[in-house]
């Protein structure tokens, strides 16, 4: 298993590789840089002329590299990620990217964690409901409800709850994590309770969309399990509806969802920064489009690789979960050691 664990993480690097390039590459494709945003800002708020603004964008680019060939600003910022550790400068938050991260990324994977669980514990439970009570009423509910969360795009569905809370509930401080009383404050039960007020949105709006899948799968797995031979023998020789279901069947139903956690997450993060960014929350999501929006290239390329690393390492946890809970995957890849 270890052998197992460090051939994929081997193999993840050059994929890493071919991404940062990719990305950089796309990022920078679209005309303009930090320094035409620089001459805009001059122009347009400090009064300055277009020479003048001009000049001073220049000189920006000279003194952080703007003005090298791509090639050479694409290896001195992957050069600094690997020998120091170092993603780059931003320049429109003017300080080191890798602080940018460590400030916002936290929150976003908390926040993404967060609705993965819910997903899942709910669109399991939904998806065993539904398939022991097929073709009830139950059953119908449940699936239109899959429906709705796989068809019904989440942008729009932030935007019907901000229009509700902010038109309709006149509620106050929204696109926050806390109230301003506890922005500072120590954390308590009542800052705890504030947050969840706040962020229930985009874990619902989430949570939501990520269990229609989970529930469809392992509606349609328990379905063709509990048509098997072995579930037959299990009933034969006495035991009860429900550990036949719990104890025979699901295990094995749960298989295709153990391997769907590899882009789970990376789904669940996409879906979470959708809807943070009509928040205006402070995570990724609107960390990316603003940096986008200046050509702050290196913040944008460093989220966008740090979120194909997560779909990376989550196939590999997936891989080692379901080798855990598969015994024949598990032996196969001894066998193969």
């Amino acid at each position: 298993m270890l052998r197992f664990l460090v051939t994929r993480i081997l193999a993840a690097l050059p994929v890493l590789l071919v991404l940062s390039v990719v990305t950089f590459a796309i990022i920078q494709a679209p005309p303009g840089d930090y320094g035409d945003y620089i001459r805009s800002m001059l122009i347009n708020q400090g009064g300055a002329t277009i020479e003048e603004a001009e000049k001073q964008a220049d000189i920006y680019r000279e003194q952080n590299g703007l003005n090298e060939p791509l090639p050479v600003q694409y290896v001195n910022w992957i050069a600094g990620i690997v020998t120091r550790f170092d993603f780059g400068h931003s320049l429109y938050y003017n300080k080191p990217v890798g602080d940018v991260v460590t400030e916002r990324l936290p929150r976003t994977i908390l926040l993404a964690l967060t609705c993965h669980f819910f997903a899942s514990v709910i669109g399991i439970g939904m998806g065993i409901v539904a398939a022991t009570r097929q073709y009830s009423w139950i059953d119908t509910t449940f699936g239109i409800i899959s429906f709705l969360g796989m068809t019904v795009p989440r942008f729009l569905l932030a935007l019907i709850i901000i229009y509700i809370l902010a038109f309709k509930l006149n509620v106050q401080e929204l696109g926050s994590f806390f109230s301003s009383r506890y922005g500072g404050a120590p954390w308590s039960w009542d800052k705890f309770v504030n947050l969840v007020e706040h962020v229930w949105p985009v874990v619902f709006i989430a949570t939501f969309g990520g269990l229609a899948y989970n529930m469809r799968v392992m509606r349609a797995n328990l379905l063709d399990v509990l048509n098997s031979q072995y579930v037959e023998t299990a009933r034969a020789k006495g035991l009860s509806e429900g550990a036949v279901i719990m104890k025979h069947a699901v295990p094995n139903a749960l298989h295709p969802l153990i391997a769907y956690q590899g882009v789970a997450l990376p789904y669940m993060l996409t879906g979470e920064i959708e809807v943070a960014i009509v928040f205006g929350l402070a995570t990724v999501g609107p960390a990316i489009v603003g940096s986008m929006a200046v050509g702050d290239v290196y913040v944008t390329a460093t989220f966008v690789l740090v979120l194909a690393a997560t779909l990376i390492i989550g196939n590999i946890i997936a891989d080692l979960l379901l080798a855990a809970v598969d015994p024949r995957v598990r032996l196969s890849g001894e066998n193969r050691e």
